[in-house]
């Protein structure tokens, strides 16, 4: 099959097919000259950089309620986009969607430029981003390459290399498909191939609008592309939580604006290491001279490691924290709503 003849019937069953996305321009509505907002198109590419669209669909309308623009999110302060971030993860990039925002409205009279080039002179964009942007929002025939576009390219073209080593093939291999007729529809259809027929496990060939094109699977087996090559194992790390409570409310801490969680209210901890705490140790680092006692553990897996954090409760009062109400807790990062739950459900 032709790339041209392939890209027609990509382009056809995604007019047929797309999602129903709240960023999304619809195909129809695309040929009718319909664009996309560019506020919209960067804030949903930058909340699925690391999540699944069902779990961040309710951020991102919860976030374009309540800052519609990109100036209203640039005039926001930190402290409530984080709060708001909270449950996304990887919270730096959190502060680079600040960061870029206000570069929009301080340096560009709060429009997106609307070349590749252009936005990747943004802070927090990088080439993914940047691609993305100016296909889907300015339709610039930009080279787009999720996770769904190289699963897609490994089985369309059966690529032996395995990840991460063979993404600049799948990048390349990629690029070879893109014209200027239709960039930003052509990148959503790849990413909907990708999330809807061409899954990670059992994919569903027999859907598939280009599957007499796939040498995977001609080859018998095209779940098995992408190769991928053993994970190393991840470093495991201890720490303690201390869940301090004074009547109805909890003390928590501002994290540090840099580093793992950087700028997150979260329970005071320890140092997180490799090797577990003492009671001594633990006890040391408390944020009050309190009666502290032993509420059980919590699991958590970071990117780069895992964590067990040993939880500390006690009732009193401490400087320097911020108090919250328990019915507060829920915009805390994971790690820390897990521990402190788990922490207060232990309270007798």
């Amino acid at each position: 099959m032709s790339p041209e003849a392939l890209r027609a019937r990509l382009l056809s069953w995604y007019d047929a097919h797309a999602r129903d996305l709240p960023w999304r321009v619809r195909p129809a509505d695309r040929a009718r000259g319909v664009r996309a907002d560019p506020y919209r198109v960067w804030l949903s590419e930058v909340m699925l950089q690391q999540t699944t669209v069902p779990h961040a669909t309710p951020y991102f309308l919860a976030f374009t309620a309540r800052w519609p623009t990109v100036g209203d999110l640039a005039a926001a302060p930190d402290a409530d986009v984080m709060a708001a971030w909270a449950g996304l993860g990887y919270y730096a990039r959190a502060r680079n969607l600040l960061a870029c925002a206000r570069a929009v409205a301080r340096d560009h009279a709060g429009v997106f430029p609307d070349t590749e080039a252009g936005l990747r002179d943004l802070p927090g964009l990088g080439p993914y981003t940047a691609a993305a942007v100016a296909a889907i929002a300015f339709d610039r025939p930009a080279n787009v390459v999720d996770g769904n576009v190289e699963r897609v390219m490994a089985r369309l073209f059966a690529v032996e290399a395995p990840l991460p080593d063979a993404k600049p093939e799948l990048k390349r291999l990629a690029a070879t498909l893109v014209r200027d007729d239709r960039p930003g529809d052509w990148a959503q259809a790849l990413m909907d191939l990708g999330a809807t027929v061409c899954r990670p496990k059992a994919p569903l060939c027999e859907r598939c609008p280009v599957a007499e094109a796939c040498a995977g699977r001609a080859a018998g087996a095209p779940e098995s592309y992408p190769r991928r090559s053993a994970k190393a194992e991840r470093p495991h790390r201890h720490g303690v939580a201390y869940v301090l409570t004074r009547g109805e409310q909890v003390a928590l801490v501002r994290r540090p604006p840099k580093g793992l969680l950087g700028g997150m209210l979260a329970l005071p901890t320890s140092d997180w290491r490799t090797a577990r705490w003492s009671d001594a140790e633990a006890l040391a680092h408390a944020p009050a001279a309190a009666d502290w006692r032993g509420v059980g553990e919590v699991e958590h897996g970071f990117t780069h490691f895992t964590l067990t954090l040993r939880l500390l409760r006690a009732e009193g009062d401490a400087e320097g924290v911020i108090w919250s109400p328990r019915r507060d807790l829920a915009a805390l990062p994971s790690v820390f709503l897990k521990a402190a739950r788990a922490g207060l459900a232990n309270l007798l």
